[in-house]
């Protein structure tokens, strides 16, 4: 009797479960501003302002999101990281929204509506994106 207790058990300590940490604007929602049109007090009524995980700067807003494994008794491991930044012109309307991530260690465009150039450093980007594995877990962990 104790084995059929044990068993299943056993068995779910074997399956991945995933939680994810940040906050990066759906699609649906992101498709809502309007480049060249869309004010920063509209964003925060839209998308909301980023939270502790994400940043604010003088002429742009950051989401950073990111999606964890665990995986038994291994160390949680961060499996995806993604950036979604909306740029604001100095007038305080959206410029720029991009969505950045990662592919094979490289920073990549995931999708672009701009007005300009695009975010015209993408060390910050980089330095969002760069920790992914690298990460503790109990960083994003602290609820």
């Amino acid at each position: 009797m104790g084995f059929a207790l044990a068993a299943p058990l056993g068995l779910s300590a074997c399956q991945a479960t995933y939680r994810n940490h940040g906050y990066v604007p759906p699609e649906e929602q992101l498709a809502q501003v309007v480049v060249g049109q869309t004010t920063q007090a509209d964003i925060e009524g839209l998308l909301g302002r980023p939270s502790a995980q994400g940043l604010l700067t003088g002429s742009a807003w950051y989401y950073v999101g990111s999606r964890w494994q665990f995986y038994g008794p291994r160390e949680p491991r961060e499996i995806d990281r993604q950036v979604v930044a909306v740029s604001f012109a100095e007038n305080g309307v959206v410029s720029n929204v991009e969505r950045f991530g990662l592919e094979r260690g490289q920073v990549v465009v995931l999708s672009r509506r701009v007005t300009d150039a695009g975010v015209s450093s993408l060390g910050l980007i980089r330095q969002l994106l760069g920790n992914v594995g690298r990460v503790q877990a109990s960083d994003f962990l602290r609820d």
